[in-house]
């Protein structure tokens, strides 16, 4: 589709269709909030579930129209650098806090608890890698079965423990304005039907975007000599976590601290489910099978970073260096040290 035109051309259409998705995404924070505040459903909820589904738009539509091309490998390696991804959108999204932590915000027992189930999944992942996946569907595979099986087992957890004491964080930041101090956000005296319409409209932006944007990181993937396993990883997840991105930063704005972390652990089980629908696109049987090194090592940061964060959620540290926390710089100089060694192993 972009192959007529330059490098030059098609990285500013990258750029066009990037700062959209952004847009899209800032905006899509204010209405969910703004739905929250209304409804009283909890921003723990909205950000695991109705934030995490419209924000992994793009992943979703990448990752099937590049194996609805053939192409398994750049669809399993923005899947799996979306996830790396995602969690340094959380340390980048902590600058923007002036007080406190932002590991130190979760109220909810269940935001710990989906970051600790996405580990299971990614080692499950991990190990078939290793040992390949076999068709049990058509050509549909058992692991892709497998973990979205787990994926809908785990939301029925995170359903179960919601509002259950058994975990008592202290020392938790303010997410609501003090008395007689007014929310920051200017989209709370809108209908709740208006903000719904909104949010999907927001949401079909997101998903148009993302058709495009695959296609462009196709072209460049070609045109740069990068190949497809580094530009998934990094060019393409990168574009493809902007919509968690700038709606975690806008959530930090209003102080909705929970909803920004739930949405990225929320984004990164949802993306593990998505791996069915692609591998049912997939017909040059399981896509798993198709797991390069690239895709592995995306794995096994996914892994890490996770681990990193759970357990600064549980012990809670506040020791902050260069406006992040302690763990949110963990998480970024491991991150950097995961994309070296993909440019080394692409």
């Amino acid at each position: 589709m972009f192959e007529a035109f330059s490098i030059t051309i098609n990285l500013l259409i990258f750029a066009v269709l990037a700062g959209a998705i952004w847009t899209s995404g800032t905006y899509l924070s204010y209405f969910v909030d703004a739905i929250a505040e209304q409804t009283k459903i909890a921003r723990a909820f909205m950000g695991l579930i109705f934030l995490a589904t419209i924000t992994e738009l793009p992943e979703m539509v990448t990752s099937i129209t590049a194996v609805s091309a053939g192409n398994g490998t750049l669809a399993l390696n923005n899947i799996f650098g979306g996830i790396m991804m995602q969690l340094v959108v959380l340390a980048i999204a902590e600058i923007f806090i002036i007080r406190g932590v932002l590991s130190s915000a979760p109220r909810s027992l269940s935001v710990l608890v989906a970051g600790l189930l996405l580990i299971p999944s990614l080692s499950i992942l991990l190990m078939i890698s290793f040992i390949g996946d076999i068709p049990i569907v058509a050509h549909i595979g058992l692991g892709s079965i497998l973990i979205a099986l787990l994926y809908i087992f785990f939301m029925y957890l995170l359903w179960k423990i919601q509002g259950r004491n058994t975990w008592s964080p202290v020392d938790l930041p303010n997410e609501q304005p003090a008395r007689g101090e007014a929310r920051s956000n200017h989209y709370d005296n809108l209908s709740l039907h208006i903000l719904i319409l909104f949010s999907v409209a927001a949401g079909v932006v997101i998903l148009v975007c993302g058709v495009f944007i695959v296609h462009a990181a196709e072209t460049l993937a070609d045109q740069t000599g990068l190949g497809s396993s580094f530009i998934g990883v990094s060019l393409l997840a990168l574009t493809t976590s902007l919509p968690e991105l700038s709606t975690a930063i806008a959530a930090i704005r209003i102080k909705a601290h929970t909803m920004a972390i739930s949405n990225i652990f929320g984004s990164n089980l949802i993306v593990t489910f998505l791996i069915l629908p692609v591998d049912a696109f997939f017909s040059d049987g399981p896509v798993l099978n198709h797991i390069d090194l690239s895709a592995s090592v995306a794995l096994v940061g996914g892994i890490f970073l996770t681990a990193i964060y759970c357990i600064g959620i549980a012990i809670r540290p506040k020791l902050k260096l260069f406006g992040m926390n302690i763990d949110s710089l963990l998480v970024l100089i491991f991150y950097m040290a995961g994309l070296y060694i993909l440019y080394q192993v692409r």
